[in-house]
């Protein structure tokens, strides 16, 4: 039961991600409008949840109902910006100026569909770089080339990934979308004469990983197997890439090196609790506004929410924009899905007032 001690709390982001005008078809920092449509940079993510919940307040200070319990609203800054510190959530807890918020549910307005999102994915993103022996494209036997040594390494890398990370039993009831992952989405390598085995060569990629792994676990394992790549890189060579490739030249006292990366700002990911007071009103609001509830998980982030669930808040991420908009260009939402989200919540608030009263 909540209690005028618990303050149910709903948290909305004030900061966008950057647009350019040049790839929208219309600009990006106009809010307009066309029929339901609303199109504008945050109208998805996040400035519509600024606005609804906005007008709830104002409605609240309005109309003054009697509530039996304080609701809190954070309208809070950097979340996409996590090169500016000091300033957002995780400030409010340090000074622990959300203390009383750890016993009532936490609703975080940062997701899309109009439906709870009831689990996030970690992230790890990293950088490979292939050290080879620039030569002539002529003499492939003299030259460790770099590109294929990428291309095997990271199908090793992957094979290796997928027994040790398989889908976990519990994605299947939280119902994400995809297991965890790691996957290249970059590529490059020096410019140079196309007859020319590059001396160097360099992929890019993520890990995605789901909350029941740990992604520092998934670091750490990453890292061995490009120590043991590392440590006979021609156990890569089985004859695919021809019988002049390899990645080892021992009369010249060479071998092919791999250079592994982490960056910055590893995440971890969230499994709301689905056990909690906060998710089954949430999913009795769900019910009643919209005839059904229909919980999903995908592998995307979200910044800030597992520092706070372990920091023993009861989080539940929800949202009315549209997934399809997030961070793309020509961001959009609908109106008539904002107001229904206006409804949950009022819907939410009032299910907090009559546990409250029968307390």
């Amino acid at each position: 039961m909540f209690s005028d001690d618990i303050y149910p709390s709903l948290f909305a982001i004030q900061d966008v991600v950057t647009a350019n005008p040049d790839t929208w078809t219309f600009d990006p920092f106009t809010l307009t409008q066309n029929g339901d449509k609303l199109q504008g940079r945050g109208v998805t993510d996040c400035l519509g949840h600024v606005a609804m919940l906005t007008e709830l307040f104002r409605q609240l200070g309005e109309l003054k109902p009697k509530l039996q319990t304080s609701v809190l609203a954070v309208f809070i800054a950097n979340e996409e910006n996590a090169t500016l510190t000091g300033v957002g959530v995780d400030e409010l807890v340090k000074h622990g100026l959300l203390d009383k918020c750890k016993e009532g549910p936490l609703y975080w307005l940062d997701t899309a569909d109009s439906q709870p999102c009831i689990g996030t994915g970690g992230i790890a993103a990293w950088q490979l770089i292939a050290h080879g022996k620039l030569f002539h494209s002529g003499l492939p036997h003299k030259s460790i080339n770099p590109i294929e040594f990428l291309m095997d390494a990271v199908t090793e890398i992957q094979k290796r990934f997928y027994k040790d990370f398989a889908p976990h039993p519990e994605e299947a009831r939280y119902g994400f979308a995809t297991c965890s992952t790691l996957k290249p989405t970059q590529w490059s390598y020096p410019a140079g004469s196309i007859n020319q085995i590059p001396g160097t060569a360099t992929v890019c990629g993520d890990c995605r990983v789901t909350p029941f792994y740990d992604v520092y676990e998934v670091i750490v394992k990453v890292r061995s197997y490009v120590e043991d790549i590392n440590s006979n890189p021609d156990s890569l060579v089985t004859g695919q890439r021809g019988p002049c490739s390899r990645y080892e030249l021992p009369e010249e006292g060479l071998k092919g090196r791999l250079e592994l990366t982490f960056f910055e700002n590893v995440g971890k990911g969230v499994a709301c609790n689905l056990e909690s007071k906060g998710f089954r009103a949430l999913v009795e609001a769900f019910n009643e506004v919209l005839g059904d509830c229909k919980p999903y998980s995908i592998t995307g982030s979200l910044p800030c929410i597992r520092d706070l669930q372990d920091a023993g808040f009861d989080v539940q991420t929800l949202g009315f924009g549209k997934l399809a908009a997030y961070h793309a260009n020509n961001e959009y939402g609908y109106l008539s899905d904002f107001q229904k989200g206006f409804r949950v919540l009022a819907v939410l608030m009032d299910r907090y007032n009559s546990a409250v009263q029968a307390a």
